[in-house]
């Protein structure tokens, strides 16, 4: 069994939740109300600027300078997904350019966690917890993708985003720079892989369930 595999299995009952979410459910009908999604757009904004920081530093971690290269690949596909938020998205939603855009809680402590992870854990470690982003993403686009309702749905062009052979390729390039770097790692490193990988995937589903309930910081 592969390193990947056994994180899966450990996160499946999460990802069950993930589909049941109403956002996530919401999203699939189009009925999700527009002020939600702004408020997710806005903080995936600033969690995509942050995450293409964290994947281009974890690629400066890398000794081998082909994985090295795919992870400043990776990040800097985050920023072009970030970019076409601010040039495309924010406009088709409803959102002004230059909003100036607050970091609530959920997506500050997420940001916080994958950075402190990257800066002080080490590199498998780090690895393990940015998958997440890309596997979970991918199997809720493809989901959503699948499954959506009808032509008319306003959020089609996000859900596009995320399923596809393209982002699929990623995702698998990633799965397997994880389970190379596992196998080489003793069995209290990959424990703590999955402790990472585990908190990062919770992270995902209270990233949805914050824009879902618009939490804010209080005061």
């Amino acid at each position: 069994m592969q390193w990947t595999d056994k994180a899966w299995g450990a996160i499946d009952s999460l990802v069950d939740s993930i589909f049941q979410m109403p956002f996530v459910e919401e999203l699939r009908d189009g009925s999700l109300p527009i002020e939600k999604f702004q408020f997710y757009m806005l903080q995936d904004a600033k969690y995509l600027e942050h995450f293409g920081r964290v994947l281009a530093y974890i690629g400066s971690k890398c000794a081998a300078n082909e994985q090295a290269l795919d992870f400043f690949d990776f990040g800097k596909n985050a920023l072009i997904v970030e970019k076409a938020l601010h040039e495309n998205y924010f406009t088709q939603f409803g959102i002004a350019k230059d909003t100036a855009i607050q970091i609530e809680p959920v997506c500050h402590h997420y940001i916080h966690f994958l950075k402190s992870t990257a800066a002080f854990e080490p590199l498998e470690v780090a690895m393990a917890a940015v998958l997440p982003c890309f596997w979970i993403y991918q199997v809720v686009g493809d989901q959503l993708y699948a499954t959506q309702s009808g032509s008319g749905n306003p959020y089609a062009a996000w859900i596009d985003t995320y399923s596809g052979e393209d982002f699929a390729a990623s995702v698998a390039l990633a799965k397997s720079y994880v389970n190379q770097i596992a196998e080489q790692s003793s069995a209290a490193l990959q424990d703590h892989m999955l402790t990472a990988f585990i908190t990062a995937s919770r992270l995902e589903f209270l990233f949805w369930e914050a824009a879902y309930k618009q939490h804010t910081w209080v005061g």
